[in-house]
């Protein structure tokens, strides 16, 4: 399956690892035989949220930090479709921080790919939720003091349904990663550590070679407490699955809608008499 646009500029710096990202989805895509058609990508704004415009799918790109209620929308109405969020550090953790969490606790089934640079790569080098303690930008001139934002923690503490960290500079685990995460029912968070090679000088694709470590095979992924463990580790940073919850109903699974009749919304008849009637008594 081709998921390349034609005649179609890419507009990030040469040797972004957005690329890498990029290059990894569309290889993924293709191994799993997911059609464009069956594919709806959401993102917000950012240098992550263009992702979608350079490849041949669906897509609604939206508001800054607005990305997971749109796809949550989407997956409840035609649950048929597979919905994969990207987005930055910014645009989800700092911007959408609120709609990440109780996105969490709702459990669509989506997944959520994050470009970690760990900067604000768009707005030209400000720190990020995720910028490290010390990183000094042309904001932060003494050095960034809050502590960074800790997106796995957070998931885990929430009890999220799968949760998972990659870097670009490991492709094949990506792609392995990537290609589960889709598979997985329910929400599925992997956060991708990415270099920003024009304004992160600190997190290099080195940095990330040189402080991350891979899970091993005997790694239990449902063990929560080993999890938590996992997740604020840093130094170095583990990648693979982290954690995956016990089976869970989803948002969708959840919905009053759906309890009676399984077909997707998208394909039933709107009652126009009934919702007139509903709009009609509000009006009084």
């Amino acid at each position: 399956m081709n998921f390349d646009m034609d005649n179609n500029d890419i507009a990030w710096c040469p040797g972004c690892g957005n690329f890498g990202i990029l290059n990894a989805l569309k290889q993924t895509l293709t191994d799993l035989a997911i059609q464009p058609q069956d594919l709806v990508f959401v993102s917000g704004i950012g240098q992550a949220a263009k992702i979608p415009h350079y490849l041949k799918a669906n897509f609604f790109n939206g508001l800054h930090g607005r990305a997971l209620p749109p796809a949550t929308a989407i997956k409840a109405v035609n649950p048929d479709l597979n919905v994969i969020v990207t987005s930055g550090d910014g645009d989800m953790y700092g911007e959408g921080g609120n709609h990440f969490i109780h996105a969490i606790r709702r459990n669509p089934d989506i997944t959520v790919i994050v470009h970690n640079n760990m900067v604000y790569g768009l707005t030209k080098g400000q720190a990020s939720p995720t910028s490290m303690l010390g990183f000094v930008t042309s904001l932060q001139v003494d050095g960034v003091f809050e502590e960074p934002f800790n997106p796995l923690a957070v998931a885990v503490a929430l009890n999220a349904s799968f949760v998972a960290r990659a870097s670009i500079h490991n492709l094949d685990l990506t792609r392995k990663i990537f290609a589960q995460a889709i598979r997985h029912k329910g929400f599925a968070l992997v956060d991708t550590f990415t270099p920003c090679v024009s304004f992160n000088k600190l997190n290099t694709r080195k940095w990330y070679q040189e402080n991350t470590y891979v899970l091993d095979d005997h790694y239990d992924v449902y063990s929560r407490n080993k999890a938590f463990a996992k997740a604020v580790e840093t130094d170095p940073w583990p990648l693979g699955i982290i954690y995956k919850s016990p089976a869970k109903r989803t948002f969708t699974e959840n919905l009053v809608v759906y309890r009676n009749d399984r077909s997707p919304l998208v394909e039933r008849e709107t009652a126009w008499e009934k919702l007139a009637a509903v709009i009609a008594s509000k009006k009084k």
